[in-house]
């Protein structure tokens, strides 16, 4: 009977948390011991060449474009003429519905429906560089947000 009320807790089917704590297994940490100075300036050193380069696309900078092999805009519109704070895109409330694409949406869908709609861009590869330094860009404006998911 203890087993039937835990799968009604967690919804039928359960879930891996619900499956760890039938089990008794503990929660693994990401990482064990922290890293050190060195390690972590790499990290941010990357993190940071992957805010330039999405802080460039964002704005238009043709040459972005070029080296990434992406075409953001045919009509010569960036993502900051809309957004001219990249914080105005709201990347903590993804995943949701989004009202102009009447679907649930990833950020990365958010994005190439910019770019494909109003700004009649060609999409781009959601796993691609591009993508990539424009959803960093994107969170890192957005530093310091409280994540709400779904929200409108």
């Amino acid at each position: 009977m203890k087993m039937k009320k835990l799968q009604y807790a967690l919804g039928i089917g359960g879930c891996a948390l619900g499956a760890l704590l039938v089990l008794g297994i503990e929660q693994a940490g990401a990482h064990k011991e922290a890293h050190d100075a060195q390690t972590l300036k790499a990290f941010e050193d990357q993190f940071m060449e992957q805010v330039v380069m999405g802080d460039r696309l964002f704005h238009g900078d043709p040459d972005a474009e070029k080296a990434l092999g992406v075409t953001l805009s045919k009509t010569g519109m960036a993502c900051a003429m809309c957004h001219p704070f990249s914080s105005d895109t709201h990347p903590h409330e993804f995943p949701k519905f989004q009202e102009q694409m009447s679907d649930f949406a990833t950020l990365r869908d958010m994005i190439n429906w910019c770019i494909e709609k109003p700004n009649e861009g060609v999409k781009i590869d959601p796993n691609s560089a591009a993508m990539k330094a424009l959803e960093t860009y994107i969170y890192w404006s957005n530093k310091g947000s409280k994540l709400d998911a779904g929200r409108h």
